[in-house]
């Protein structure tokens, strides 16, 4: 069927992501099996509760603390936090812009109010812009809807927001188990394997 609707996740496929660099960090803070609590592929409660907005970020960080020594500092921790984001490179910006021209565009990212703050200082300090509002139909973050992928009720509050035919959508998201969540609402939905592809080559081979 043919593609109307955009929705694109932001960590791993519009921003350059490392979870090894915040898994190293925090191991090197003093948490030897973080890697059993925090993943791509699976994390504990703490971290999807801050993602839906359950608990606020110094909530966030006394949780984290209990797994550390008692000097450890909150700007360790956020830092640390922090290390997995990486770089947006331009022309993923530009081919946003491409895309709007045609589509309707929303962002879609799991995400927290402390990589929002670090994101968006980044953002603002590269491109001169203070959020991606002007790249998108539509920004959503799990931790503003309380709710996050893969549940179907994010994909569910989207597509009703949005008035998007879910047969009529495509999403692309680098983690698979959010990309079986929005297919099993009937979105057109395709796993970015970042080893492989880029987002912009895999978007235009779908829409081509």
């Amino acid at each position: 069927m043919k593609v109307k609707n955009i929705i694109l996740d932001l960590g791993g496929v519009l921003l350059n992501i490392n979870y090894q660099l915040t898994i190293d960090a925090f191991i090197k803070l003093g948490i030897e099996d973080f890697e059993d609590m925090y993943t791509q592929a699976n994390q504990s409660d703490l971290f999807n509760k801050y993602e839906r907005g359950d608990i606020e970020a110094d909530e966030f960080i006394e949780g984290i603390k209990l797994y550390l020594p008692e000097n450890t500092s909150e700007k360790d921790i956020i830092a640390a936090w922090n290390a997995m984001l990486l770089d947006l490179p331009k022309n993923r910006l530009d081919y946003l812009m491409e895309l709007k021209l045609d589509y309707k565009t929303v962002l879609l990212s799991n995400t927290n109010t402390i990589h929002m703050d670090f994101f968006h200082q980044q953002l603002f300090e590269v491109y001169g812009k203070t959020s991606l509002a002007s790249y998108f139909n539509e920004v959503y973050f799990s931790c503003d809807l309380g709710m996050r992928k893969p549940d179907t009720e994010i994909f569910e509050t989207i597509c009703q927001n949005e008035g998007f035919d879910p047969n009529e959508t495509l999403f692309i998201d680098d983690s698979i188990q959010h990309v079986e969540g929005a297919k099993s609402i009937g979105i057109q939905a395709h796993h970015l394997d970042i080893e492989k592809s880029d987002v912009i080559t895999l978007v235009r081979s779908l829409l081509t």
